[in-house]
């Protein structure tokens, strides 16, 4: 890749010492840059034995504390949080260059966020979040389609509430990873790390492409 131009490297003391608000400007100019599904990152879980899988899933949010996305409590995914709640996301916007890395612990968000992030989904999708049985055998298509089918009927004139086995997670980071793509693969890597497990507290290094 040799699409971004050359330039000396800023010092860790010239960049942004908060990487949640660095990610948000750096999401900012990729949404403003008309970027396909700005929010597609790839989810890296374990099991507890340290089998990895990965899987694309949606950003959803970014507050002060972490990363958050939604899925089925019975998927795969949330099967292994639960016995190993670590987590990897990473994110890149081929256009610009730009990888994001993102590693840290992982916990479920609140009630409250979980059913207002519900509400706001489409109908469709709050329909399919009760008739998917994630992850789980599937006989025919038609089997969901009928599922499908039962869920509208039960709530043809009714709002569709959160199914108890749907959630979201937040991976509260503690290393991220900001990659700018160079010519001659001599990449731009800054890292922040946290120090002491303290929140805001941070150490900034450059890394070697």
């Amino acid at each position: 890749m040799s699409g971004a131009q050359p330039g000396a490297a800023p010092g860790p003391a010239s960049l942004d010492p908060d990487p949640i608000r660095r990610f948000r400007a750096v999401f900012e100019r990729v949404r403003e840059a008309g970027v396909p599904e700005p929010t597609a990152m790839s989810l890296a879980t374990a099991s507890a034995d340290g089998r990895p899988s990965v899987r694309m899933v949606l950003l959803k949010e970014v507050d002060e504390t972490g990363f958050i996305f939604y899925t089925n409590l019975g998927s795969r995914k949330a099967r292994e949080l639960e016995e190993n709640p670590r987590a990897a996301l990473g994110f890149f916007w081929q256009p610009l260059e730009i990888q994001v890395r993102i590693e840290g612990g992982v916990e479920a968000v609140s009630e409250a966020e979980a059913d207002a992030y519900f509400a706001s989904r489409p109908r469709g999708s709050r329909i399919g979040a009760w008739a998917s049985r994630q992850s789980t055998p599937l006989g025919a298509r038609t089997e969901l389609e009928a599922r499908i089918r039962e869920v509208e009927s039960r709530y043809v004139d009714a709002d569709i509430p959160r199914p108890v086995f749907w959630s979201g997670f937040r991976v509260i980071p503690d290393r991220i990873e900001f990659w700018q793509g160079r010519p001659s693969r001599l990449h731009e890597r800054d890292v922040y790390l946290r120090e002491g497990g303290a929140p805001g507290e941070w150490k900034i290094h450059h890394l070697y492409p």
